[in-house]
C-alpha cells in the first residue's frame, strides 16, 4: 500500500513537470514577430536615444503604471523590467525606466490596469515628452505589434493536503481570463 502510494505520487510529481517543461518551452511573442526585432537593441540605448532606433523592431516587458485611451488609439505607460526565458518581466527593483506603447485598437484599461505585467513586440516610434508629477519624462514611443499581458494568479492554501503525504502547499489559480497559444 504505501509503495503504490509513492508510485501514485511520483507519477504526479512526474506529470507536473512534463507539463511544465512544455508550457515554459515557448516564447508568448509569435515567432514570426521575434524574427524582425532587434535583440542588440539595449533599453538603456533606446532610452538614451529613442530617435536613432527608429522603425526597428524591439521587445520589451514589463509592468502598467497607467492605460489610457485617446483619439490615435490605446497609450499605455510601462515601467520596463528585464525579461526572463519566455519574455515575462521578472519579479525584481531592477528597472532601466519607462517606454510607452501605443495600440492602433482599443485596450479596456479594467484589463491592461495598473500593476498587470505585459510583454510588448512593437516598432520604435521615436519619443514623446510627457508631464510626469513635476517633470518633463521623455518616453521611448513603441508602436505594439503583439501584446501578451499575463496571468494573475492567486495563492489559496490547499483544501486537500492528504493527497500529497507529506506537502502542504499552496495552490495558484489562473484568474485572468485571456488565453494564448504558443507559436
Amino acid at each position: 500500500m504505501i509503495k503504490e502510494r509513492k508510485y501514485i505520487v511520483s507519477a504526479h510529481i512526474l506529470t507536473f513537470g512534463i507539463v511544465l517543461f512544455l508550457t515554459m518551452g515557448c516564447h508568448v511573442i509569435p515567432k514570426q514577430v521575434r524574427e524582425h526585432a532587434n535583440p542588440s537593441i539595449t533599453f538603456q540605448e533606446l532610452m538614451k536615444d529613442p530617435e536613432k532606433f527608429k522603425g526597428q523592431t524591439v521587445i520589451l516587458s514589463g509592468v502598467i503604471i497607467e492605460t489610457t485611451n485617446t483619439k490615435e488609439g490605446t497609450l499605455i505607460k510601462v515601467l520596463q523590467r528585464p525579461a526572463g526565458f519566455r519574455g515575462q518581466p521578472k519579479d525584481t527593483d531592477e528597472t532601466g525606466g519607462r517606454f510607452l506603447a501605443l495600440a492602433d485598437q482599443y485596450l479596456d484599461p479594467k484589463v491592461y490596469a495598473k500593476d498587470r505585467e505585459v510583454t510588448i513586440a512593437g516598432e520604435v516610434q521615436g519619443k514623446r515628452v510627457l508631464q510626469t508629477g513635476e517633470i518633463e519624462y521623455t518616453y521611448p514611443l513603441i508602436h505594439i505589434k503583439e501584446i501578451y499581458i499575463w496571468p494573475v494568479y492567486k495563492e489559496y492554501n490547499n483544501p486537500y493536503p492528504y493527497y500529497y503525504p507529506g506537502f502542504y502547499h499552496p495552490v495558484f489559480i489562473r484568474t485572468c481570463p485571456h488565453q494564448h497559444k504558443c507559436k
